[in-house]
């Protein structure tokens, strides 16, 4: 494995440390965007395909501007909902993989309703990581349709996802804790990859994106907690998902990505940084996947 000097190691410990507190001590249809048949799935920041964004994902305006479905200026976040409303409609609804798709298809709604309200000064950098970040889960939703083996971060909810002991917002929380902790990271990474840019430089559109998953969370366990609210206090389950917080996932997120890139040039510290990561998460969906019935 690639040695790392003191000095440098010293420089990356209180990131390393930050994550680590994070993920071990959690407080509590045309397919417009689509893995390229035949691609690599990406490892460790690595970006999908070229920086072209349209060219690395299928996009194709002129070929969807003729279905009448959409115009050659269709924002991409747009283009990544109607794949995920394609993949709502093809999945049965108790699916749990159909229900983290739900609420991240909400999240991307609102992503795209507020870039198009202005929200994000740097319209470029958001859209760029929405459109990462999103590819990762469409990644894995492809392979595992082709019989691929799922990262670890994500095998619990494909096996899990027709399991009729596990509730709607145990599958919810499960992607979402996969993709937060896992992808989310490598999207920052991918991110800037693409635009040549250092991690520090899409930061305020990391934060806005972060606080709309943080704003939708407490919504998603509201309609998604089963029974009275006097009984949930009693419900095992209340107590399980409570050791969860997305916000601390995001924040472990940022830290992570930051020491990626920081490795940038040392490959192989990075895949294993990477490959821990991604073990780590998978076990945190697997306890959040506890049958109760």
């Amino acid at each position: 494995m690639a040695q790392m000097c003191p000095s440098a190691l010293g420089a990356f410990r209180p990131a390393l440390r930050a994550y680590a507190l994070h993920v071990a001590l959690p407080p509590t249809i045309p397919v417009p965007l689509r893995r390229p048949a035949g691609a690599p799935f990406p490892r460790s920041g690595e970006a999908p395909g070229p920086a072209d964004l349209p060219a690395a994902y299928g996009w194709d305006a002129a070929c969807m501007a003729q279905t009448g479905q959409f115009t050659a200026d269709t924002p991409h976040v747009t283009a990544v909902a109607a794949r995920m409303r394609a993949l709502d409609a093809r999945w049965p609804q108790t699916d749990g993989v159909a229900v983290f798709n739900r609420v991240y298809l909400a999240v991307t709604e609102e992503i795209d309703t507020r870039l198009r309200g202005g929200e994000f000064p740097d319209v470029l950098a958001a859209q760029t990581l929405d459109i990462r970040f999103a590819g990762r889960y469409l990644d894995v939703v492809d392979a595992s349709a082709e019989g691929g083996r799922p990262p670890a971060c994500w095998r619990p909810l494909f096996q899990y996802r027709g399991h009729r002991g596990v509730r709607p917002l145990q599958f919810a929380l499960a992607g979402i804790n996969a993709h937060i902790g896992h992808d989310l990271a490598l999207a920052v990474v991918d991110t800037c990859r693409s635009l040549d840019c250092d991690p520090r430089m899409i930061e305020d559109e990391f934060d806005r994106v972060g606080e709309i998953l943080v704003t939708l969370e407490e919504r998603i366990r509201e309609e998604l907690m089963p029974g009275p609210d006097l009984l949930q206090v009693a419900d095992p389950l209340t107590h399980l998902l409570g050791s969860w917080s997305l916000e601390r996932a995001r924040d472990a997120a940022w830290s992570a990505a930051r020491v990626l890139w920081g490795l940038r040039e040392l490959p192989e510290l990075a895949e294993e940084f990477t490959q821990r990561m991604d073990a780590g998460v998978g076990l945190v969906g697997r306890c959040l996947l506890t049958p109760w019935r």
